[in-house]
Parts: structure tokens; C-alpha cells; sequence
């Protein structure tokens, strides 16, 4: 699975609260890649609770 952070994210942290292990927040989001696979219920998780949709996973 692939996860990016689209041109929507407004650098809310609410993707990092959730699973930091993955989201990190300066300004706006970025994803660790390498955490990816290992993280990804926190991951959906983080995607669904996103306010502006930024998160897409594939």
C-alpha cells in the first residue's frame, strides 16, 4: 500500500496524534514510508478522521 498526503492538508496534526509512527507534522503532514505497512490500521484510521481529506492511501 502507498500513502501520500495531498495539496488539502492544512498541517491540523490530527494524522500524527494518531499514528505517529507514520504521520509527522511541520508545517504539513509527511508520511515515513518505511512505517507504512506495519502501522496501517492506524493509518486508515488517521485517513477517515483527516478534516480535509488529505490523506490518501492506495
Amino acid at each position: 500500500m502507498s500513502v501520500r498526503i495531498n495539496e488539502n492538508c492544512i498541517g491540523c496534526g490530527a494524522c500524527e496524534s494518531i499514528c505517529e509512527a507514520v504521520f509527522s507534522v511541520d508545517g504539513v503532514a509527511s508520511v515515513k514510508e518505511a512505517e507504512v505497512a506495519a502501522n496501517m490500521d492506524c493509518v486508515k484510521e488517521a485517513a477517515e478522521a483527516c478534516p480535509v481529506g488529505a490523506i490518501e492511501v492506495a
